[in-house]
């Protein structure tokens, strides 16, 4: 099969030959019919950062994945020939005392598909059964793997309901954009988002969002509380890791509000931790990953009901065999991308 792998210790990737994973008794052969590019993807890619120190080449990457099952492992149960299935891809254990008491995301002994094991950036995958999300159809044929990111923003929104609530969404990435559709169907009041690239910019726009600033405007947190009014936000979904978007949040949501963090900082950050969070009593949520697999539930239904669309988000979809040009595109300066789709 084909497969991309990080070979070498320096910038970029290769696409190889290799043999068909051989699958373990609890585990799935899937054949892959989509992929996508996450923001963790990049370091890898461009062997940067914590990458350096985690991932061993030679090793197939990619968490994002979906297909349909070709193969089953004696012990797993549940699944038959032709099931189309989407990967979580946090690998719980089962055992530890957060598995056990219902908090599978953060599990103690936790493992990443394509981070920590043999990723699904191929045309087939080998997967634990426990970690796949069985469709009822094929319906999500062409948005399959974009449902593991998707649920990262429907865990961060929904963590507790946005009902006639004002939300600020930082970063319209693909998480934010996300972020965005999901407050929509949630009952949101007001959507505000904090981009500064035009392309998606527009796109925030086109998925629901109300009013969408620069982080470069003058007196931008003056404007993001007179547009939500009563004093701040009630609600917001920090889903771009970048300090200054912190901090902005922090100080945007009102008294007893919600801060939901999700994105990701390279570096510590400073906060003013007794004004902006501990007089202001706000309540801050620490999003890892999917509630496993409540999240799943919740995105089949919102998607099904068509309360939400991702679909807009799919910005470019490439043959696998032009990854060099879907790297780019991700890695574009300008992030004229949503979320970039990879087809084996």
């Amino acid at each position: 099969m084909k497969a991309l792998c990080k070979c070498d210790k320096k910038y970029g990737a290769k696409l190889i030959d290799t043999d068909i994973p051989k699958i373990k008794p609890d585990e799935l052969l899937i054949k892959v019919t989509r992929t996508s590019i996450c923001g963790s993807d990049l370091p890898i890619y461009e062997w940067k950062g914590w990458a350096k120190k985690r991932i061993k080449p030679p090793f197939t990457f990619g968490h994002e994945l979906c297909g349909e099952v070709i193969e089953m492992g004696e012990k797993a149960r549940g699944f038959t020939k032709g099931d189309f299935v989407s990967v979580e891809s946090h690998i719980f254990c089962g055992l530890c005392y957060q598995c056990r008491n219902d908090q599978r995301h953060v599990c103690a002994n936790m493992k990443i598909l394509g981070i920590d094991t043999v990723g699904g950036f191929s045309e087939y995958a080998a997967i634990p059964a426990r970690c796949a999300w069985k469709h009822p159809d094929k319906k999500f044929k062409d948005i399959g793997s974009i449902m593991e990111p998707l649920g990262n923003a429907v865990h961060a929104v929904l963590v507790e309901d946005v009902v006639s609530k004002t939300v600020l969404v930082t970063g319209c990435g693909s998480q934010g954009l996300f972020a965005i559709d999901v407050a929509r169907a949630g009952g949101a009041s007001k959507i505000i988002a904090v981009e500064g690239a035009a392309f998606r910019k527009k796109l925030a726009k086109k998925m629901g969002a109300d009013v969408v600033f620069d982080p470069k405007e003058v007196n931008l947190l003056s404007k993001i509380k007179k547009y939500a009014g009563d004093g701040g936000v009630d609600v917001v979904c920090e889903m771009s890791g970048n300090p200054n978007a912190i901090n902005l949040g922090l100080k945007a949501v009102k008294n007893a509000g919600r801060f939901t963090a999700f994105g990701l900082t390279k570096d510590k950050i400073k906060i003013d931790y007794s004004n902006d969070i501990v007089f202001k009593g706000i309540k801050i949520y620490a999003i890892a990953g999917r509630e496993i697999f409540k999240s799943w539930y919740k995105m089949e239904n919102l998607l099904r009901s068509k309360a939400i669309n991702p679909r807009p988000v799919i910005t470019h979809v490439y043959p696998m065999k032009d990854y060099k040009k879907a790297f780019e595109t991700m890695l574009d300066p300008q992030r004229r991308c949503g979320k970039v789709v990879m087809i084996p």
